[in-house]
């Protein structure tokens, strides 16, 4: 068994900043690439940042120079720090993994979601 945590998110104003962590836990052989994707309603999901292993990163062009994504390989953790937000950065937010299961298993992992509401 593995298990995405998402934490991190809630309200916050235009222009503030919110952190998203993602504990990564269970049956795991190795991690390979991490990334944050969100839906806001009526759209499709969305890949909003990745991080690679070696910890190369990619980010949508909506979020570049206002985003950072980060791992703590020790800890299986990803995160996501949100700055300048906008209203249009309101979704919920979910942590994907690409990981090695210790059955030796290669596949992708999903969170459950967390909430994130730009508003004033």
């Amino acid at each position: 068994q593995v298990q995405l945590v998402e934490s991190g998110g809630g309200l916050a104003q235009p222009g503030g900043s919110l952190r998203l962590s993602c504990v990564v836990s269970g049956s795991i052989f190795s991690i390979n690439a991490m990334g944050w994707y969100r839906q806001a309603p009526g759209k499709q999901r969305e890949l909003v940042a990745h991080i690679t292993s070696g910890g190369i990163t990619n980010y949508a062009d909506s979020v570049k120079g206002r985003f950072t994504i980060s791992r703590d390989n020790a800890k299986n953790t990803v995160y996501l720090q949100m700055n300048s937000l906008k209203p249009e950065d309101t979704a919920v937010y979910y942590c994907n993994a690409d990981l090695i299961t210790i059955a030796r298993v290669i596949r992708d992992y999903w969170g459950q979601g967390t909430q994130v509401t730009v508003s004033s």
